[in-house]
This record gives C-alpha cells, sequence and structure tokens, in this order.
C-alpha cells in the first residue's frame, strides 16, 4: 500500500484529532501518504470527492493538532446502507482515482456498520471512538447471548434483548482483562467534564438546599453516569438498571432529610420498569438509527416531584415547595468538546497508529481495539468486525454490566470501581493543568478574534480533477 485515505464519522469527540494524529505519524514512518476525506462519509459519495493531504513529503500539516478537539476533517451523519450498491461502487471507483489502496474510518457503532459493506470492495478497518463507551464486548462472545423476541411496536415487528442466563456467573467469574476495547477514546474527557459538573452543581443544592438532577449523555449506556460518580452524586441512575420510582423517592427522602440536599445523575437513556426511556420523549431518529432522548431529567423531576409531595420538603424547609427544591441541568454538547485530557490524545493516536498498521498488515473488516490486564496495562490489538455482530447482523451497544452496578444503593459497584481505576489514576496529566492556567484568561482573548482551524483547513481541500471524472 502506498496511499491510505482516512475520515471521521458520526458525533464529534475529543479525541478525533489526536487519532488521525496517531495515523499520520505511523504513515510518516511507513512512508504511506494519508488522504483526509472531508466530512465523513458524505465526501465518497460526492462526485469532487473532497479530500486534504494530511503528510505531504510525509510531515504532518500543522493544523492536525492532537491536542484540539473535535475534527478538522469534518464529519456527518451520512452513513452507508449495503441497498446502495451502484452508489458504493461509484465511490470506491473515485477513491481508485485518487489511488486509495485502503481506508480507516474513526467512529462509533454507526460507523462501524456503515464500513461494512465497504469491506467487500476496499480494505477498511475501524479506529473506535465515542464518548459514550459502549463500542466493546464485556466479555468474548458476549453478542450471541442476544435473541429477537416478537414485539408488534417496534417497526420491524420484534426487539431484542439478552438471554437472562447471559450474566449468571459464580461470583468473581467476570474479569476486567476479558473486556474486549476496554474504554473508547473519548469518554475519559466526557466523564472529566461531567464529574466537574456534578462538583459544580453541588454548592447549589447545598447553599439553597435543593435536589439537583443532571443529566449525561451516552445514550442507552451508562458509562458516563457511571463514571460521573467521581462528581459525588448521592445517585447515579443509569439505563440498564429500569427505575424503581418508589425506592428512589425513599431514597431521596432519606438523604434530603439528612444533609438537606441532593445531587442525582441520570444517563439520558434511564428507563422505567416496564422498559419505556423516560427520555423517549420525541420517536424520531438520528440518521444512524438511534433514537433521539431528551428530557430524561425533567421527567424524573416530576416524578420526584409526585412521589415526593410539598409537605415533606415543608417540615423541613419552610416555604419551600417539590417544585421549587427540585430542578435539572444537562451537561450536554460540553461533554464531547473541548480539549482531550492525557489519557485520550495518548491513546487514540495509539489507535489510530494501530489502525493503519492493520491495512499494511492485510487486515480488512477489523477494529482496532484497546485492551487492559493487570500486568501490561493497557496495549492496543485488533478484532474482526464480525465479533461486534449478533447472529442477525445487529450491532449493540455494550452495557454496563451488572456487576458494575448497585442497584440496591443505586450507586457504582465495587467492581465498577475497579473497572475505573486504570482509566483515571493518570488521565490527567501536567500539560492540562497548565495549559488552563496559561490560555483561558489570556488577556489576548479579550480583543483577538477566534480563528477557526476550518478557516486553514479549507484552503487545503482539493477534489478529483475534472479530467478523471
Amino acid at each position: 500500500m502506498k496511499r491510505i485515505a482516512i475520515l471521521t464519522a458520526g458525533g464529534d469527540t475529543p479525541a478525533l484529532n489526536a487519532t488521525i494524529h496517531g495515523a499520520a505519524t505511523r504513515a510518516n514512518a511507513r512512508r504511506i501518504e494519508l488522504i483526509g476525506l472531508v466530512d465523513g462519509f458524505r465526501s465518497l459519495f460526492d462526485p469532487h470527492v473532497p479530500h486534504v493531504r494530511l503528510n505531504p513529503l510525509f510531515s504532518t500539516i500543522p493544523e492536525l493538532d492532537p491536542t484540539y478537539g473535535g475534527t478538522i476533517l469534518g464529519a456527518s451523519r451520512r452513513y452507508v446502507s449495503a441497498d446502495e450498491g451502484p452508489a458504493l461502487d461509484e465511490a470506491c471507483e473515485r477513491l481508485s482515482q485518487l489511488k486509495i489502496d485502503g481506508l480507516i474510518c474513526i467512529g462509533g457503532d454507526g460507523t462501524l456498520n456503515g464500513m461494512q459493506p465497504l469491506c467487500d470492495r476496499i480494505p477498511t478497518v475501524l479506529a473506535p471512538k465515542t464518548i459514550d463507551n459502549d463500542l466493546g464486548l464485556n466479555y468474548p462472545n458476549e453478542n450471541d447471548k442476544w435473541m429477537r423476541v416478537p414485539d408488534a411496536k417496534e417497526t420491524d415487528g420484534f426487539r431484542y434483548c439478552q438471554n437472562e442466563s447471559a450474566h449468571v456467573a459464580e461470583p468473581r467469574q467476570f474479569q476486567l482483562d476479558q473486556m474486549v476495547n476496554y474504554v473508547t477514546p473519548g469518554y475519559a474527557t466526557a466523564v472529566f467534564v461531567s464529574a466537574g459538573g456534578v462538583q459544580r452543581l453541588r454548592t447549589t443544592a447545598e447553599s439553597h438546599r435543593r435536589i439537583g438532577i443532571i443529566e449525561v449523555m451516552g445514550r442507552h449506556s451508562g458509562f458516563i453516569a457511571l463514571g460521573s460518580a467521581y462528581g459525588q452524586p448521592d445517585i447515579v441512575l443509569i439505563p440498564e438498571a429500569p427505575l424503581n420510582v418508589q425506592r428512589l423517592v425513599e431514597r431521596v427522602k432519606e438523604i434530603y432529610a439528612m444533609q438537606r440536599n441532593v445531587v442525582i445523575v441520570c444517563g439520558e437513556g434511564i428507563v422505567d420498569e416496564r422498559g419505556n426511556c423516560l427520555g423517549d420523549t420525541e420517536r424520531t431518529t438520528d440518521p444512524a438509527g438511534n433514537v433521539k432522548l431528551s428530557g430524561a431529567a425533567e421527567q424524573l423531576r416530576s416524578l420526584l416531584i409526585d412521589g415526593i409531595g410539598d409537605d415533606f420538603f415543608r417540615r423541613i424547609v419552610p416555604d419551600q415547595t417539590a417544585k421549587s427544591a427540585i430542578f435539572t441541568r444537562k451537561v450536554g454538547h460540553t461533554q464531547r468538546g473541548g480539549r482531550p485530557v492525557q489519557f485520550d490524545r495518548f491513546h487514540a493516536a495509539q489507535l489510530g497508529g494501530k489502525a493503519l498498521d492493520m491495512l499494511l498488515e492485510g487486515q480488512n473488516d477489523a477494529v482496532a481495539t484497546l485492551q487492559w490486564n493487570e500486568e501490561d496495562g493497557f496495549y492496543v490489538d485488533s478484532y474482526p468486525s464480525l465479533s461486534f455482530h449478533d447472529r442477525w447482523g445487529q450491532i449493540h451497544p455494550r452495557a454496563v454490566h451488572p456487576e458494575f452496578y448497585d442497584e440496591r444503593r443505586m450507586h457504582i459497584a465495587r467492581t465498577g470501581i475497579e473497572y475505573m481505576l486504570p482509566i483515571f489514576s493518570t488521565a490527567i496529566g501536567p500539560d492540562d493543568v497548565e495549559y488552563i492556567r496559561q490560555t483561558l484568561f489570556d488577556s489576548g482573548n479579550l480583543f483577538r478574534q477566534y480563528h477557526s482551524v476550518c478557516t486553514d483547513m479549507a484552503k487545503r481541500i482539493q477534489q478529483l480533477p475534472r479530467s478523471t471524472r
């Protein structure tokens, strides 16, 4: 191989540029040209194929800064379907005209699905990213546990669920070093932001005798909510554990009576005891087919207002009502923006380099993974893409394993703590703190206009010559 293309797809995460930089650094060492495709999969269906040379003369362009959040290549929610056969053939013909020998896709489960039809036409591998940390397996062959159950309410006439015996195991049978893709780049930064938000909200809850509900991202996986335990919330609610409203109400009342404030973290995909998403207020989906979730915190607030009532608060704080005492906040998109912390930068770069090596080794339809064991710590490896699919070809978001969460306490469990420690013990580097000190209150920020990297990248964008189209 002499020329490899790379693209970023789906939502932005803090470590995308670090992944691209890792691939570019390895490409320089292996004397490979690296071509960045602009705006994700959308570029494949553009007859002009807008692209950027990321390492001309085997030297990485200065705009590619691994400490900068987001992606200099741009991203889109355009995905690829196997039904688009003729369009895919045309897209791969354009890549051939660009003399592309292999393709690296950086993304999550939607991107992994999207790249499958491409693998039959051009060698393609995935470098994982997602703040949700849901691209992976809790143990090998976990996807063999999925079943399809008839359900007339679903569009396809059935729903997926795991066999109840999937997690029935002897004590301590679950081993952290058996996890496939232990953690994804972007997750550590998202938890850093969310845990900090929890700490900041606490002082308001304490000062005004309030109950604060903080909604964090993660869709149907509760890893970000679980990691937000670093901010010391009183209660953590995750989508994998159906909400027992009565137990929650009693727990909130118990904590409030003792300390006059409560902080609750809830994942945006939390469900009630019937399995219905509290935040599924709009039956709409994004282009990857994911239901758009919004309003979980507000629904939870309504349940607590009804369940606790005004009398309880007035007995403790005169003139306080349930509505005035309970408030909500969303950490929102700040979780996936800004400078990545050291852990994400370093390991994202490793995965980018690994993805390029995989193509040079002749791998196709495979995923670069970040593994961990107690003896070696973190290391990169590769895994066949088909291992992430169930028997029907479906990719399921990795769920928080039951041993990570204590449903009775509504908080992180011992195994969950053991999972977090290798990631966050050294997640923040000295340069992260120094960067804040030097740049946030730089006096120049007050009078210098923000200069977007997109402005410089636009000058580098090339297109297929007319003569080749």
